[in-house]
């Protein structure tokens, strides 16, 4: 039911590791390490709002608040931190990964199955109306 709705890892993930190692994304860097090769962004400096790994029963969750993403900024960071919880790297690698500012340096990019974009905040200065409620007769669907 789930095949391309989520990446199945077919080894145990160790979920606290790689949990520490996502806080180490934490803050404004430049994610040169974790951006697609074709990426066109003029900048790679990001900042990560908030960064986390749950598991719930066999399922993980990696959350992330950015200002921005890069192409594959995401998917690259999962990839990396499933290394970290195949126990394939250290925590610390995640570190040495974002020094670098080498996509060769980091994990693989992760499939996109599961990827979901959840919400977008845009700054009030442009006036963007809130969601609209399609399912709502007001809304005249």
């Amino acid at each position: 039911m789930y095949r391309d709705r989520a990446w199945w890892v077919y080894q145990p993930l160790d979920s606290s590791a790689m949990h520490e190692a996502a806080r180490q994304l934490l803050g404004k860097h430049d994610f040169s390490a974790f951006r697609a090769a074709g990426c066109q962004a003029s900048s790679a400096v990001r900042e990560i709002k908030s960064i986390a790994v749950r598991k719930d029963g066999d399922w993980l969750t990696l959350s992330i608040t950015a200002n921005a993403f890069l192409q594959h900024m995401v998917r690259n960071i999962a990839g990396t931190l499933a290394a970290i919880g195949l126990g394939e790297q250290d925590v610390e690698w995640v570190t040495a990964v974002l020094a670098s500012e080498d996509r060769k340096a980091g994990g693989i990019a992760a499939p996109p199955h599961g990827l979901t974009l959840v919400a977008v905040d845009y700054p009030a200065t442009f006036k963007i109306p809130d969601a609209v409620n399609y399912s709502s007769p007001a809304a005249g669907c």
